[in-house]
């Protein structure tokens, strides 16, 4: 069944330079380290990039209150949640053995690829606590292999074969929440392919939680447009083979 092709956002997709930090930004930048390190004297930021936090400033229009606040926030949740600095395989065995993300190629912006199927993840293995360390643990991949200047990754979420099976919204709100929380203004755009009529039912319970810049993100892609859309944003020789180009997917633990 078809589910016909959409932007969430209207298909406005916000794409500032990575490289070039503003002035105004730059101002900022610094007012917000100064909070930040006023409200929590243990905090490193001489560790911390003017991108990084630049990234927590975009995703709060620039708000250096509302910034330090969730930056503050996600040096509290990273200190609890990842004690030992990063989650390893061996904390997420049922979660890797359903082989459910993958890597490869960039698009056309320079942007790494990541391929998710959403049928593979089966929630009845495992538990909530470790899915959440699979997020993680795989965002922070993905950041770690992004190519120098380039801040942002595309994913191509594939739902096809998606029943109630792997239905999760406890999961799903729990990696929108990581993403927008804590790793603000790193998914460049979101392809739904494949998407059946069915996954609407969680759909329409996790969609208003999604915040305006992600929803502008989002895509739903037309089956039978599915390979000239991502032709437009990826180029063939970086397409995974799996929707037509060259390259093979590897999984997201061997990446």
């Amino acid at each position: 069944m078809e589910f016909a092709e959409e932007s969430v956002g209207g298909g406005a997709e916000e794409e500032e330079a990575p490289q070039v930090i503003s002035e105004v930004e730059k101002s900022r930048i610094g007012i917000m380290r100064a909070v930040v390190e006023r409200e929590d004297p243990s905090a490193k930021l001489q560790d911390v990039d003017d991108f990084m936090i630049r990234r927590f400033l975009r995703a709060r229009n620039l708000d250096v209150e509302k910034a330090s606040k969730l930056f503050l926030k996600y040096l509290s949740w990273r200190r609890s949640f990842i004690p030992n600095g990063a989650i390893s395989a061996s904390e997420i065995p049922n979660d890797l053995a359903q082989q459910k993300l993958f890597m490869q190629g960039l698009d056309k912006m320079g942007r790494p690829i990541v391929v998710g199927y959403g049928a593979r993840h089966n929630p009845s293995k495992g538990s909530l606590e470790e899915f959440k360390r699979f997020v993680v643990y795989s965002l922070d991949k993905i950041c770690s292999r992004m190519p120098g200047g380039q801040e942002k990754f595309v994913c191509i979420a594939d739902l096809e074969g998606w029943g109630y099976k792997s239905s999760d919204v406890r999961g799903y709100l729990a990696a929108l929440s990581i993403l927008q929380d804590c790793y603000p203004e790193r998914l460049g755009k979101l392809f739904l392919i494949h998407v059946p009529y069915i996954f609407m039912t969680a759909w329409k319970m996790v969609y208003p939680f999604i915040d305006p810049k992600t929803k502008k993100k989002i895509v739903f892609v037309e089956n039978k447009k599915l390979r000239t859309t991502l032709l437009e944003d990826i180029d063939e020789s970086q397409l995974p083979d799996a929707y037509g180009g060259r390259l093979p997917l590897v999984p997201i633990e061997d990446c």
